[in-house]
């Protein structure tokens, strides 16, 4: 049965405009001016040193395109969208509409999630009949061990390639020039990766957000969001072999089926 909820965690921001398609192209991860009515990507925009500030859905319209955001950043996101506008004709404005997201099954009128089939569909605005709720839908995502940067990535600190946007089409290496490009493109091209968000298992309720993953006595990483028996962390690369421990707990690294293989 196809599982419905409302995502009060997320918000919408019209982009509309003459301009709207080419002002966002030039901002973002993601290749804009090709978007159709309709359509769903997922992308971000960063700081000019290449770290992530805001995760984003970009679904397009006729006559500009919508932002799902998180909803705490909105106004944050608004701010930096007119410190970029300068001559560009566009309209920025925020929305009321509802952001609804479907998995398990089919769901008329919703997008399919651009990161992964696993995660389902969203839509946004009009009304839908709710049968889950965002809990659900956040147990789901990390089930599909997909990060939520919005709660996992702490503004200006992360880099979008360590959430795996770049694994999660988030990012269009082929796209030209995005704000935090340069950076962005030579991690990829040299493979200076080091650090990568995945999830853990471990028995009884989430270490504390932050929390020190060990391997051994060397630092392997830090928990971040999760729930009983698994939480997302970010961590190293190279110490992911071996016992891993968080306050004397043991840990194991769950690799989701969509993560590359090790080596």
């Amino acid at each position: 049965m196809t599982r419905i909820a409302r995502l009060d965690s997320r918000v919408l921001v019209r982009v509309s405009g003459p301009d709207a398609r080419p002002f966002l192209h030039n901002l973002l991860t993601r290749d804009v001016e090709t978007l159709a009515a309709g359509e769903l990507r997922f992308g971000a925009l960063l700081s000019p040193p290449g770290r992530l500030l805001f995760d984003l859905f970009l679904f397009g319209e006729a006559e500009g395109v919508l932002l799902d955001a998180a909803a705490d950043r909105r106004e944050a996101l608004l701010q930096r969208l007119a410190m970029y506008r300068l001559r560009a004709q566009v309209a920025v404005e925020p929305l009321d509409d509802a952001v609804f997201a479907a998995w398990d099954g089919a769901a008329e009128g919703f997008a399919p999630d651009p990161r992964l089939p696993a995660l389902g569909a969203r839509r946004y605005g009009g009304e839908a009949a709710t049968n889950a709720t965002e809990d659900d839908f956040q147990a789901h995502r990390l089930a599909t061990g997909v990060p939520d940067p919005a709660a996992d990535a702490a503004p200006d600190r992360t880099y979008p390639i360590e959430a795996n946007f770049d694994l999660l089409n988030g990012i269009d290496f082929a796209k030209g020039c995005f704000v935090g490009q340069e950076t962005t493109s030579r991690m990829k091209r040299r493979g200076t990766i080091r650090n990568r968000m995945l999830p853990i298992i471990f028995e009884g309720p989430p270490p504390p957000f932050g929390a020190e993953v060990l391997n051994g006595e060397l630092r392997a990483g830090e928990v971040l969001t999760g729930r009983d028996g698994t939480a997302m962390a970010l961590l190293r690369l190279d110490r992911l072999e071996g016992a891993l421990t968080v306050e004397g707990r043991a840990v194991q690294v769950r690799r989701p089926m969509w993560f590359p293989p090790p080596g």
